[in-house]
């Protein structure tokens, strides 16, 4: 993970598509998988094998070191995969032929041919006679999958509350302890986002942060690197949420008439918010669910496989579905800065590891890609949303 330059205040401009997509993307991505795995009554086959695509070329990886970014990813994989959680999520996964010793040899195989091609049509040729390309079935039986961005953003906090930082991010409770169903975000952190001297969470303050947007938005994202007031640097990542329902306040908006759906992104919804504080009040409880934290001791953005994830090269999908760990090709549309350093979209084929999960990532048509660290990443994150194609790759 690159250690971006932290700025003074990350402005909020990511999760634009997926506050699009039906609420913001839920941190459960960075939470283990689930050992019971069921698959989707609608997709019981989520990917098929099918002819490669007619251009399977990642011309990035012959840009400056990123083929050294995805070797390291695929190593991270190949990490995942001899352990426990590895073995466990293939025995229940649903699709013929897809068993973690494939995909484990794929992901070795495709190492090899990665250093040995000395061309992006060399690599593609090389791909097309040794692998099987299995495409997602998407959101309509027919391949079509949506797209949408995510990012480790930095914010400024306080390891103690002041003036300035009065919006705290949590340490896990034990839930097993709290009555079920837990409570709700309005009943753990009140109103204002400012629980009483009698709250139920009094004690576990990980950090305070100033604005109050900002913490509700780490929940959305489940992880952030935190610049100190101390001077010091701290990560953070989820440790657990309560088992309320998750609302993407955006769609709440739009359902109230306050923004259009084709006005529907997060600097629209920062803006809202900023013109109108008050109403925070309204929406940000219609999110009932809550998200708790740990320090991760500095360690890179982790995705749910335990291993971290690598900008543009590690992406989310339903793991009841999708294969683990695995090698995959996208084909769709991200933001790329142009030689003017203004981002504008452009298709891209792009060769990722399937690493991570998130609760909103759901079903055979979605997946989410993450995009790094700080306010370039968190741009262009919010500018990912877009339809397109997914293979996974495995041996002949």
């Amino acid at each position: 993970m690159r250690n971006l330059q932290i700025v003074e205040r990350l402005r909020l401009l990511a999760l634009i598509s997926l506050g699009i997509a039906g609420g913001w993307v839920d941190p459960a991505r960075s939470l283990p998988i689930p050992t019971s795995v069921t698959p989707s009554p609608i997709a019981p086959s989520p990917i098929k094998p099918t002819q490669p695509p007619s251009s399977a070329l990642d011309e990035q990886l012959w840009h400056s070191g990123d083929r050294k970014t995805l070797l390291s990813a695929i190593d991270y994989s190949l990490r995942y995969l001899q352990t426990a959680q590895a073995v466990r999520a293939y025995q229940k996964y649903p699709v013929k032929g897809v068993t973690r010793d494939r995909v484990d040899r794929s992901l070795r195989r495709f190492k090899q041919l990665i250093l040995a091609s000395r061309s992006a049509q060399q690599l593609q040729t090389a791909i097309q006679r040794e692998f099987v390309f299995y495409q997602s079935t998407g959101k309509d039986n027919q391949g079509t999958v949506s797209f949408t961005g995510y990012f480790e953003p930095v914010h400024k906090a306080s390891r103690v509350r002041t003036a300035d930082y009065r919006y705290p991010l949590y340490r896990s409770p034990d839930l097993a302890r709290l009555k079920a169903p837990h409570p709700t975000r309005l009943e753990l952190e009140g109103k204002d986002g400012l629980q009483t001297p009698k709250g139920l969470l009094r004690g576990l303050e990980l950090v305070w942060l100033h604005d109050r947007l900002e913490a509700f938005l780490v929940q959305v994202q489940g992880s952030a690197r935190l610049q100190l007031t101390d001077g010091t640097t701290m990560t953070i990542g989820v440790a657990a949420h309560t088992n309320q329902p998750y609302t993407g306040i955006g769609r709440e908006l739009v359902k109230d008439g306050k923004l259009r759906l084709e006005d529907l992104n997060l600097p629209n919804v920062v803006q809202y918010f900023q013109q109108h504080p008050d109403e925070l009040d309204l929406y940000l409880p219609r999110n009932r669910r809550f998200v708790f934290f740990q320090n991760t001791q500095g360690a890179p953005a982790t995705g749910s496989l335990g291993v971290p994830v690598t900008a543009e090269r590690s992406i989310a999908t339903d793991k009841s579905l999708m294969p683990p760990g695995a090698i995959a090709l996208i084909q769709t549309q991200l933001p790329i800065l142009n030689v003017n350093r203004q981002l504008e979209q452009r298709l891209v084929s792009r060769f990722v590891l399937d690493q991570d999960t998130g609760g909103a990532i759901l079903g055979a048509g979605r997946v989410d890609v993450f995009m790094g660290t700080g306010k370039e990443a968190g741009d262009r994150a919010g500018l990912v949303n877009s339809t397109g194609q997914l293979y996974y790759l495995l041996l002949k």
